[in-house]
């Protein structure tokens, strides 16, 4: 039989150390069901086999069991039982450098009766604050083992491993702890004791789920009390709240009043100043200094995203560029090479080509995280970012947008709230990433002139693409403003959050942090990807175009046979096979997708061969320029390519105008700003948001809000020009 014992505890508590300590490098990642918080369970090493097989779940940190966010409700439901057998043992991780904060959470799971065992975390740096906690005398209180540890250096592991056994073997469980309610809330906890018919220990139980009950909103109670105790928990609390008793403040004050007592047996010595924290807190906590330090410090995450994972990247692409070559040669030409190098291995690429960007930006948070500076941060840009309904631990999200929107969603899992960590992942993607700036680059090259200056010294070329990115940031703060509005409506984000003293990263951990990341994004959302480059590729060769081959066929033997080797024929065949690409790309699936829509972009200035482009750039948006190339019968093209600089320059539409003239450009270039062209965002959504729903409800909004932002700047361009 496999045991199953929870670690439970603060954010910040040393519960992940601990974990990892207990289970080495056996620990395994999933979701809890139903709900877009992650677990990680972990095989335990080291126990005595006379137990049996040993289980660690490693609960998300909370501060409370009041069941109100998603990671109480988990916490909760996972003590309780609710998904499966209830647990053998809990493990409450409690930092000793903040005892009262963690004995609270410790409080509330004895109260449920579950056998428990207190490990006490970062008793070194407890030690060195002149924190002496008397291990004794909180065993003898709470009723159960407690143990100091360090899991960083070792210390009392082997303790606390024996203290689970013989807690798991014993299935001891605690005395209820002495927590005194009002009259009337203990009256209002029979009557819904009274509804889950029960006594004895089954009453005590009872009574500790029913004050939680009345903690919690309508839906937990739903999940947490069966039926009639639901409503009997319903109308005791329409009782109470007509006779004004605050029920929240009661109940949490009685636990408090308990904390304390307990705290005040408990600290020998009153602890000594933080010093050094308390320094360097007067610095980066400052509204100047703090937040010069922090613009620093985001400018060098920043930059180092942007440009310390270019050349990872294109050694990334080469790579996978090498492999589509090898693929090609040794395959017959056809379908099954075509399926091989544009769609299996470029799907691939397209996966592996994020990792080093999450890789890096999962170093710096986990660094910044563990050393205690990310907390900082968060109290320094959080009034800004309330303003918007954001919270202020979504700034480092946002700014990594800038690079590659795929790792900036994955790191919103360092905010604790479900709807914040929505609303920032659902606006994140307006944010400018890298992929979009050949896109600019190659618009703005065609309709601004390379030698147009403002005042003699600023190119317009370079305004206007200072200007994209700065509207990008507009649109994403303004998308966030509106879905806390209207679809995640909620209150401004509060920012509750101890600032844990400053720490050495631990590397080991840094590095499991890192690897956990890269290896979740490559099996969850790589999956995804590579299934969507393969459709794409199947919408841009099917259906099958033969007389456009075989006359490709002749038009190759044609040249081949009159004229000689060289330069000259070479240039002949390139210019047949582009030629030959254009049509087929205009037959397939995707071409005559993009003429089907063409009436209803054709408000925006756009024609078939525009929507086409923006069909394939789905796949990645800097695809969008060698579609074009394809398009334009100019073969592979990138940006800088003058050669599809001046076919841009020189199209024309149906009628004789000028395709690509300032009023189409102004909106092509609006469209990408804000337009959710990347299936890789999409596919990282779901995974992350849980479902289809909220991945399509935000490409559905980024659509509209691209359309009509794309409409509006092409009025005011035709407006412009026209004066």
């Amino acid at each position: 039989m496999t045991h199953s014992v929870l670690l439970l505890g603060n954010p910040n508590s040393g519960k992940t150390t601990l974990f990892n300590a207990l289970t080495g490098a056996s620990a395994r990642v999933g979701n809890y069901p139903g709900i877009t918080v992650e677990r990680r369970v972990g095989r335990g090493r080291g126990f005595s086999v006379a137990v049996g097989p040993i289980d660690l779940v490693d609960l998300p940190g909370t501060y409370s069991l009041t069941a109100r966010s998603d990671e109480e409700r988990v916490a909760i439901e996972a003590l309780l039982g609710a998904h499966g057998g209830t647990p053998s043992a809990v493990v409450v991780v409690l930092d000793a450098t903040s005892l009262r904060r963690g004995l609270y959470l410790a409080l509330q799971c004895l109260e449920l009766g579950v056998p428990t065992v207190l490990a006490l975390t970062l008793s070194d740096e407890a030690r060195g604050l002149g924190l002496h906690l008397d291990v004794g005398t909180l065993s003898a209180l709470a009723g159960c083992p407690v143990v100091a540890v360090s899991a960083t250096k070792g210390e009392g592991l082997a303790e606390l491993r024996a203290a689970i056994e013989s807690t798991v073997a014993s299935a001891a469980m605690p005395p209820a702890p002495p927590v005194r309610a009002s009259d009337a809330i203990a009256e209002a906890l029979e009557s819904v004791v009274e509804a889950f018919g029960t006594d004895g220990a089954g009453g005590a139980r009872a009574r500790a789920i029913a004050r939680t009950a009345l903690l919690s909103d309508e839906a937990s109670r739903a999940r947490l009390l069966p039926a009639p105790a639901r409503q009997a928990a319903d109308a005791a609390l329409a009782r109470l709240e007509a006779a004004g008793v605050d029920v929240p403040l009661e109940l949490v004050g009685a636990r408090y009043a308990v904390v304390d007592a307990w705290a005040a047996e408990l600290l020998e010595d009153r602890p000594v100043e933080r010093t050094r924290t308390e320094r360097i807190d007067r610095v980066l906590t400052h509204p100047v200094s703090g937040g010069l330090v922090f613009a620093a410090v985001m400018g060098l995450l920043f930059e180092a995203l942007f440009r310390g994972s270019e050349p990872m990247v294109g050694a990334v692409e080469v790579l996978i560029g090498a492999m589509q070559g090898l693929v090609r040669a040794a395959l017959p030409e056809g379908l099954l090479a075509g399926l091989f190098a544009d769609g299996i291995v470029a799907g691939v690429g397209n996966v592996v080509v994020f990792v080093p960007q999450i890789a890096l930006l999962f170093l710096f948070v986990t660094l910044l995280e563990d050393s205690g500076y990310l907390a900082r941060v968060a109290f320094v840009i959080d009034r800004l970012m309330a303003g918007v309904g954001l919270h202020g631990k979504a700034f480092v999200p946002l700014l990594s947008g800038f690079a590659c929107a795929v790792p900036a969603i994955l790191s919103t899992r360092t905010l604790e709230n479900k709807r914040d960590r929505l609303v920032t992942m659902l606006a994140l993607p307006l944010m400018s990433c890298s992929a979009r700036l050949p896109v600019y680059v190659l618009v703005v090259a065609t309709i601004v002139p390379e030698d147009a200056e403002v005042f003699g010294v600023f190119s317009v070329g370079a305004l206007v693409l200072f200007a994209l990115y700065v509207f990008s940031v507009l649109a994403t703060l303004f998308a966030a403003l509106m879905l806390r509005r209207t679809v995640l409506p909620g209150p401004r984000p509060t920012l509750v959050l101890e600032l844990p003293p400053y720490r050495a990263p631990q590397a080991r951990n840094v590095v499991r942090a890192v690897w956990d990341r890269v290896r979740t994004f490559l099996v969850e959302a790589g999956t995804t990807i590579l299934a969507l480059t393969i459709v794409l590729w199947a919408a841009l060769t099917f259906p099958r175009a033969p007389d456009v081959d075989a006359q490709h066929a002749r038009e190759v033997a044609r040249l081949e046979a009159t004229m000689p080797a060289g330069e000259a024929r070479d240039e002949a065949l390139a210019a047949a096979g582009s030629l030959a690409a254009q049509q087929r790309l205009e037959r397939s699936a995707l071409g005559r997708v993009g003429r089907a829509i063409e009436p209803a972009l054709e408000p925006l200035g756009f024609d078939w061969r525009i929507d086409v482009g923006i069909l394939g750039a789905f796949a990645a948006r800097e695809v969008f320029v060698s579609t074009l190339g394809i398009v334009f019968g100019l073969g592979e093209a990138d940006e800088q390519s003058e050669p599809l600089r001046a076919s841009l320059r020189h199209a024309t539409r149906r009628d004789g105008s000028k395709l690509f003239d300032v009023p189409t450009g102004a909106s092509l270039l609006v469209f990408f700003v804000l337009a959710c062209q990347c299936m890789s965002t999409v596919a990282v959504v779901r995974r992350e948001a849980g479902g289809w729903g909220w991945a399509l409800f935000m490409v559905g909004y980024m659509t509209v809000f691209a359309y009509v932002g794309a409409f509006v700047a092409r009025l005011v361009a035709m407006q412009f020009v026209h004066v």
